[in-house]
């Protein structure tokens, strides 16, 4: 709503089959009733893609002026149009009103963290080795980022981020982290959610919402010999036994895939375990289900998982092939070495439980660290929180802590490396946190990739931070900002 003298605006972003519109409201004088003046339908926008989606979900008004914002279109770049009123109180327009200047790549030198900021984001003992828009990796208005992989040339040691694009997988190489090359682009259908793993030097990538999009597979070796760049890649295989899915993750050490939240055509396993085996990459094939009995978007559901072979502290499970699988209403360990017969060993949760999202065993496998992406939207904690798990006796997790971050954004992916949490929170950007007691976690670093305004709960910002480079590079991806490769200072804790 809006209110300027005699009149009322009431935006509905949602109608106008989907795209918005805006209704205005008049009355002659405090005694009179409002009746409805002048509807401002959405229209197509000159230039770009014209696309406008959402229209009114933000308004001004004052007396002869408003001004209709559509923060969704233009792949949420956003749009504002603005309208005249005559003396005779017709109105005209609209005129459009697009953002200034696009985001500029950061490149050729690192950008240190001084005075809590680098090239205008705020940050804190973590510095900025570069910067790339989406039109930097090749994205069309409308694009956005996802998930992000990496790979590192066993032969050459050079290094590539490997990034989920709405409309496919693009390729860095970051071997030189201040001067990064976009190499190109897989295509595949569009999707905004991606998930993207290594194995054997192939990349892997699912599409969520996207149709018979199927298990892309590529051969990475094949960037060893691009001229030119950007191309576009043409895969070394699409497998047709799934459609989409929402997550997808890989066993390295025993040749498994797994797609979760899978749905379309082929496998599903009713949104859980989508068994693969991939030991040869180029010809995958389906190798079994599981599927149990949590969920909260529907029983049985999976979000996602860390499947290994396990060579942790419970000798009972030694050498088995396990999934820590993030259930959504609980966090369940299943034993799947035998694809026909996979056996659950146990499921837990814990108080205020919203939507368990993923976690990442601890490299000792001792502890599992899980984020809930729903419990700060929620209102079940005020503060972005971490669920700490002792899963030393696999048939008996327990819940040993819980971390609060500095602010109430939503937690989406982490991921363990040594002694750091490396966190990809939505609004509050990339976030290290010491684990050296898992007891007592405590930020040591931080680089907010969304430099403006709060940092609330909601589903922007960052979605994942790679940090298995060798270099110490961490490839963070930023949906609507780009990508970022970030390195974290080693700062030594004082107790």
């Amino acid at each position: 709503l809006a209110a300027g003298g005699e009149e009322r605006l009431g935006g509905a972003p949602g109608g106008y089959a989907g795209r918005g519109g805006v209704d205005a409201f008049t009355r002659a004088d405090a005694d009179e009733g409002w009746r409805a003046a002048h509807a401002f339908a959405p229209a197509v926008a000159p230039g770009e893609t014209g696309l406008v989606a959402g229209f009114g979900a933000a308004l001004a008004l004052r007396p002869g002026l408003a001004v209709v914002g559509s923060p969704a279109s233009e792949g949420s770049a956003g749009l504002a149009a603005v309208y005249e009123a005559a003396e005779d109180g017709a109105w005209s327009g609209p005129v459009w009103l697009r953002p200034g200047t696009p985001p500029v790549a950061v490149t050729s030198a690192e950008v240190r963290c001084e005075d809590d900021r680098a090239a205008g984001f705020d940050c804190a003992d973590v510095d900025l080795q570069a910067y790339l828009p989406l039109a930097s990796i090749g994205a069309e208005p409308g694009e956005r980022v996802s998930d992000a992989w990496g790979w590192t040339d066993p032969e050459t040691g050079r290094e590539y981020g490997l990034v989920g694009r709405s409309g496919g997988a693009a390729i860095v190489d970051v071997t030189d982290a201040v001067n990064p090359v976009y190499l190109g682009v897989i295509p595949a259908n569009r999707s905004g959610a991606r998930d993207l793993k290594v194995y054997a030097d192939h990349l892997f990538f699912t599409g969520d919402g996207a149709g018979a999009h199927g298990l892309v597979v590529f051969d990475l070796t094949r960037l060893r010999d691009v001229a030119n760049p950007p191309v576009e890649f043409a895969p070394d295989l699409r497998w047709d036994g799934i459609g989409s899915a929402h997550n997808l993750i890989i066993d390295t050490g025993a040749g498994t895939a797994f797609t979760v939240s899978t749905s379309g055509d082929g496998h599903t396993c009713g949104g859980g375990l989508v068994m693969i085996d991939i030991r040869e990459p180029l010809a995958p094939e389906f190798a079994g289900c599981y599927t149990d009995t949590e969920g909260l978007i529907f029983q049985g559901r999976t979000h996602d998982a860390q499947c290994l072979v396990y060579d942790g502290p419970d000798l009972d499970y030694r050498g088995r092939e396990l999934c820590f699988a993030s259930n959504e209403t609980a966090l369940r360990i299943v034993d799947v070495t035998d694809k026909a017969n996979p056996r659950p060993i146990s499921a837990a949760a814990y108080p205020g439980v919203a939507y368990i999202h993923q976690g990442w065993l601890s490299d000792d496998g001792r502890y599992f660290f899980l984020d809930d992406e729903l419990d700060e939207l929620v209102g079940t904690t005020d503060r972005t929180k971490t669920i700490v798990w002792d899963v030393t006796d696999l048939d008996d997790p327990v819940v040993i802590a819980d971390y609060y971050g500095p602010n109430n954004a939503t937690d989406h992916n982490l991921y363990v490396k040594g002694d750091r949490m490396y966190q990809a929170n939505y609004q509050a950007g990339f976030r290290v946190i010491d684990i050296s007691d898992p007891e007592n976690l405590r930020e040591v670093g931080h680089f907010d990739t969304t430099p403006y305004g709060a940092d609330p709960p909601g589903f922007n910002g960052a979605w994942t931070a790679f940090p298995y480079f060798e270099s110490g590079t961490v490839l963070v991806t930023s949906m609507l900002e780009g990508v970022f490769l970030l390195k974290p200072r080693r700062t030594e804790l004082v107790p």
